[in-house]
């Protein structure tokens, strides 16, 4: 049985509007559900509802239903609310079929890109399926696949057109070829025009001022905005923005505001540029300059070899695993906050005292460039 519901298309995107939408990953999973819940009964659902990892549920209107035998296979299409995403409208498939080797083995498929350089996080060879949805993925499958410990399912995601979207995208650049990315850390797409984007990191400032706080954490994502809550652990919640981007902005609204005190936060991505003195780190409006990060490393006690390694870098995480086995990490991070908190101070004509912390991906800290006493 198939069905094709082709008209089932998301509502067309509003310019400057406020609706949310959902990642490649939420859709990944839901599809992935859907198809399972069909190996079992024969019949997919016409909806199904998962979990996101920013708490909550969503629920999905599947299309593309088809079942065969010892498999099942169902769309989402994607809806990025109102936010400019290149895949809004792109159908997320997912295939579940019995497999002979137990648990559930997660694959990509046509539309879903290949890594081929290191440094982003995930195997060299594999799919592009970032580590969230392959939790989300996996969790909405074990949820309903029964017993898979003699008999194990494997779940293939794909994207219809996918290589043609990821051409509108900086995959290749990174060293994803043939296809997107399956992405998604909360599940949700929050929809941001650049200019609404600032006005939110500009507003979340005066609000913090207008609580009585003279001490901000300015954060550039969500990540380490959660890691600078434990570490900050003596500021209020409404002490911290997630800036994002916009760096320079968040900076000169605290001067503005009289805030006395920022700590600037982030994971070394951002550091590199901010490093540079790049107030806006937008991906497409500047990239990690490698041949500067070799200059850091350089001052950290580098070897020429080294110094070539990273020059030839495919990111800043791609650095990351290339200074941590030759023992100079500790060195080239502290230098990186520091240079982070000089630009920071530069920006702000010395009117406000910056602290810089980078963290890992994890949380831990990796350098704290403090404020002089």
């Amino acid at each position: 049985m198939e069905t094709m519901e082709d008209d089932l298309k998301p509502p067309p995107r509003k310019k400057g509007g406020l609706r949310t939408g959902y990642t490649t990953g939420s859709c990944a999973a839901a599809a992935a559900k859907a198809a399972t819940v069909a190996l079992h009964t024969g019949a997919i659902p016409e909806t199904v509802t998962i979990a996101l990892p920013i708490g909550g549920t969503a629920t999905f209107t599947t299309v593309r239903r088809t079942t065969g035998d010892g498999w099942a296979q169902c769309a989402i299409i994607k809806d990025g609310g109102d936010d400019p995403d290149a895949t809004h409208g792109a159908y997320i498939v997912a295939r579940v079929e019995w497999a002979d080797m137990p648990g559930i083995t997660l694959t990509g498929g046509a539309g879903v890109g290949v890594v081929t350089l290191p440094g982003l996080g995930l195997e060299v060879g594999g799919p592009a399926i970032n580590p969230v949805p392959r939790q989300m993925v996996t969790n909405e499958v074990a949820e309903v696949a029964g017993d898979l410990a003699t008999r194990g399912v494997r779940v293939t995601i794909s994207v219809p057109g996918g290589e043609e979207i990821a051409r509108k995208t900086l995959n290749a650049r990174l060293g994803i070829i043939g296809g997107i990315s399956i992405l998604g850390t909360w599940g949700i797409v929050k929809p941001y025009s650049t200019a609404s984007w600032r006005a939110s990191v500009v507003q979340a400032v005066q609000v913090a001022a207008a609580n009585g706080q003279r001490r901000v954490a300015l954060c550039t994502g969500s990540r380490s905005e959660q890691y600078a809550m434990r570490l900050y652990d003596d500021l209020p919640e409404i002490a911290f923005v997630e800036m994002g981007i916009f760096t320079g902005n968040a900076l000169a609204t605290s001067v503005a505001q009289g805030m006395t005190w920022a700590a600037v936060c982030g994971m070394v991505g951002k550091f590199a540029k901010l490093a540079q003195g790049h107030m806006q780190t937008h991906v497409a409006g500047n990239q990690v300059d490698t041949g500067f990060l070799a200059a850091v490393a350089a001052e950290s006690g580098a070897d020429d070899a080294l110094q070539a390694a990273v020059r030839g870098a495919n990111t800043a995480r791609h650095v990351t695993e290339l200074v941590e086995p030759a023992g100079i990490a500790p060195a080239f991070y502290h230098r990186l906050a520091e240079l982070t908190r000089e630009r920071c101070v530069t920006h702000t004509h010395g009117a406000l005292a910056v602290e810089a912390t980078l963290f890992d991906f994890d949380g831990a800290v990796l350098a704290r460039a403090k404020a002089p006493s």
